[in-house]
């Protein structure tokens, strides 16, 4: 079955409608509720309420927020920035995150006041019912939020998403407050109030931390990896794809480099031909632009080779740092022997390679061996 390929000027397009029209939606939405929640707040004299209805009211922000990152990482690259705007997106989902962070902060000022000197709510049955229906509404509208961001992989909108969800917690635990004030006369509004702070603090440093992931560069996805490579070892003379580095410049906005083995029989015109069409089908396959296919050369003809090969791998792979050894070639005319290896970062780059050099020189005393230590970025 022939893939398809992807269009990644068509997804990108749909992919900014996409977090605009949910954006939107969760303006309208959180709106509605802060006006009826801010209404039964001020009416009941319920500290809970009000603040659930601030932190609807950081949701409306947060959506704007997002729909300004996404128009502005949307631009196209230009002389100034060469890769494009996609990493405005994260600043976009820093400032979601500052503004989470400082409702948790206020709702908690607040409810702490009202513990100090408490205030009497007085609930009716309509104040609950528009609680009740609040509480379907952002139980819909949280799962409809998340579902598009994982669609899109928009951070900032999947954020929002969660963040409706627990809305959704945090009014049913003020509804809560309130049935058990009108049948015990307990009043818990504070309490409630202070749970609801925590739980918005805790939403906002955990989008601020992945955020931050994001922006000082974390480990790729393995499947992605996987599929790259799978993309790649599809193409004829290709025994094998390593080192593959990716950099992030937005979300789904990725350059990446990586390193093949070709058979040492091809020429450097044959060779050339093989990295363009794989730079080609990766783009069209991932929408994955790589700026670097580098080569390493794998003996074909020479046998001695290949049982050195075997020797010198068994004695690299008996450390259990060293997660993988590529790139292997030995010349036989010139004595030498050079291959890279994936070291742990349990142990010291440098005390691992000088260990590999002196034990692979052991083994064959009359060659100059080099060998390259790879860091464990995807592997």
């Amino acid at each position: 079955m022939k893939e398809q390929s992807v269009d990644v000027a068509v997804l990108a397009a749909n992919r900014e409608k996409t977090i605009v029209k949910t954006s939107v939606i969760g303006i309208i939405t959180n709106l509605f509720l802060v006006a009826f929640k801010a209404f039964v707040g001020l009416l009941s004299h319920s500290i809970a309420v009000i603040l659930d209805a601030v932190n609807n009211l950081s949701d409306a922000l947060s959506s704007v927020i997002t729909i300004i990152g996404a128009k502005l990482g949307a631009k196209q690259p230009d002389k100034k920035h060469p890769l494009g705007y996609g990493r405005i997106e994260y600043l976009s989902s820093m400032i979601v995150a500052a503004l989470v962070l400082y409702a948790g902060i206020t709702s908690l000022v607040e409810s702490v006041k009202k513990i100090i000197t408490p205030e009497a709510a007085e609930y009716n049955s309509v104040s609950l019912i528009i609680i009740a229906v609040a509480i379907v509404v952002k139980l819909i509208l949280g799962a409809y939020v998340k579902k598009q961001g994982k669609k899109v992989n928009s951070g900032a909108l999947a954020a929002s998403g969660s963040d409706a969800l627990f809305d959704a917690i945090l009014s049913a635990s003020v509804l809560a407050s309130a049935v058990v004030f009108l049948l015990w006369g307990v009043s818990l509004e504070a309490y409630v109030g202070v749970v609801i702070a925590c739980f918005i603090l805790k939403a906002g440093f955990e989008m601020m931390l992945e955020t931050l992931n994001d922006i000082i560069g974390k480990r790729e996805d393995p499947e992605t990896v996987k599929e790259l490579k799978r993309i790649i070892c599809e193409e004829e003379n290709v025994r094998g794809a390593y080192d593959v580095m990716l950099f992030n410049y937005g979300p789904n906005r990725y350059y990446g480099s990586v390193h093949v083995e070709l058979p040492d029989t091809l020429t450097v015109d044959e060779a050339d031909r093989i990295t363009r069409r794989i730079q080609t089908d990766v783009y069209h396959k991932t929408g994955i632009i790589l700026t670097g296919v580098g080569v390493y050369s794998f003996n074909t003809s020479d046998d001695e080779a290949a049982q050195m090969r075997n020797a010198i791998r068994k004695t690299v792979l008996s450390h259990d740092w060293a997660l993988q050894m590529h790139g292997f070639y030995a010349d036989a005319e010139k004595k030498t022997i050079r291959f890279d290896v994936v070291v742990s970062f349990d142990v010291d780059r440098k005390e691992a390679t000088d260990l590999l050099q002196k034990e692979v020189c052991a083994l064959y005393p009359e060659h100059t061996v080099t060998v390259v230590p790879d860091i464990d970025v995807t592997d």
